[in-house]
Formats: structure tokens, sequence, C-alpha cells
């Protein structure tokens, strides 16, 4: 068994924030070759200017599944059948029930869960044929506990993505394809840092029982962890990643 990622072909949705650099860090870190997949091109760039030809910036609204089987096509002319998504991009939306407009919640599951679903099609096939892959998906905290700050659109959002989860790893388990997610609480982005108030983050770090916000670069290193040959007797988990918060 090959136990590295090194030649390995991953595509990182979201790759233009905190969180989906440090991913793309990790994985180049580890040998692959990062497609770079977000909305904004210039939130890429400071990846590209670091890691040259071992990684692509493709520029994609995930909402659409058109733009989606456009930029999969892409990558797949250029580098090869992709080895391992990382459906990473999401948005946030802390209004609670009452106060979530019909845009606000079809919007929030267009780019959270539609994307997950688009890639994912766009990838199983040629995973299935080599009988090689792995699918990680960004889910939250909000998924278990209803959401602590984060709105209604948002947890059912999360909530939906375990969901997927468990389908994909149940469907694809008999070809060697590996689906699981990774559940983050708080992780020091500007989720964090701009949308939560001081005081809210204070209250936080009191419950939290490690006394501190995950690290990016912490959330990408379960992902290398689950993107390893070594973890191809793991599929269907949802990974916390709270600092105790939570636990079940």
């Amino acid at each position: 068994m090959d136990k590295t990622l090194n030649g390995k072909v991953a595509v990182v949705t979201g790759a233009g924030g905190t969180m989906g650099r440090a991913v793309v860090d990790a994985l180049v870190a580890q040998g692959c070759r990062v497609a770079m997949v977000d909305v904004q091109a210039a939130a890429m760039e400071p990846a590209f200017a670091r890691h040259g030809a071992q990684v692509g910036v493709q520029v994609c609204d995930i909402r659409s599944l058109a733009e989606v089987q456009q930029t999969h096509q892409a990558i797949v002319q250029a580098w090869g059948p992709v080895d391992i998504l990382v459906n990473n991009a999401g948005v946030l939306s802390n209004h609670k029930v009452e106060a979530t407009t019909e845009s606000e919640w079809r919007g929030v599951l267009a780019v959270n869960l539609d994307g997950a679903l688009f890639w994912s099609q766009c990838v199983t096939p040629a995973m299935k044929a080599r009988r090689w892959g792995r699918i990680i998906n960004t889910g939250s905290l909000a998924s278990k506990t209803g959401g602590l700050t984060a709105g209604t659109a948002y947890s059912v959002s999360k909530g939906a993505i375990s969901a997927l989860t468990f389908s994909l790893a149940r469907e694809l388990a008999a070809f060697g394809v590996t689906a699981n997610a990774i559940a983050p609480a708080y992780v020091r982005t500007p989720m964090v840092t701009e949308q939560l108030s001081e005081a809210q983050r204070q209250v936080l770090l009191q419950q939290i029982p490690v006394g501190r916000f995950c690290e990016p670069e912490e959330f990408a290193h379960v992902v290398t962890f689950l993107a390893s040959p070594l973890s191809g007797f793991i599929t269907g988990e949802i990974i916390d990643l709270n600092g105790g918060l939570h636990m079940d």
C-alpha cells in the first residue's frame, strides 16, 4: 500500500477562506496537487503565490451545477481524475427561525449543501472506477446542538451535511471510497473574530474546556488524516473538533 498522498489530485472548495487556505497548505505539504475552488479569485492568490505549479485556481459558484460540472471538467483535463474532495465552502447565518427569510434560507442551503452534493456527484464516478477516493465534508457543532450562536438555516444545512456524509459513505464504501465529515466549533476565522462580539467570545471561551478557539491548522490536520491511505477503514464518521465543548 502506498501510504503517502504524493501525486494525488485534491479539490478544496472555499479555498480562499481561512480554513480553506490551511487545508490547501496542508495537502500541498503532503505532496498533493490542489485545485483551489472559490467564488473570489483574489482570495486564492496568496496560496497560488506560495505554491505555484502545485496548485490551480478555479473560480466557481458552487450553487450552480453547470458551473461545478465545467470546473470539474477543467480540473480533470489539466490534472486527471480527482482523488480527494474537500467540501469546505460555507456561509454563516445567525438568524433564528422567526428572523430567517426565504432568500436567506435558500441561499445558505445552496452554498452549504447543494455545492457539496454537486461536487460529490462529479467526482464519484471516477473514484468508483479506480476504487479509491476520499470525500471530506465540513460540518459543524451546530448540527448536534441546534446552533449555540448559529442560526436556523446554518444549523439545518450542517445537519444535512452529516446526512449527506452518511449516505455517501454507505453507497461508496464497497468501491474503496470513504466519506467523512469534520464538525468543528469556533475555529479562529472571521466568523469568530468579526461576526461575534467580544462579549460573546468571552462567554464561549468560558464554556470550551480547553479554554481557546480551534486553530485553522488543527482543522487542516484532521483533513489530511482523513485523506490518508491509512484512513481507509474510517467512513461515515463525523469527527468532533470542539475542544470538549460537546461530547457524545
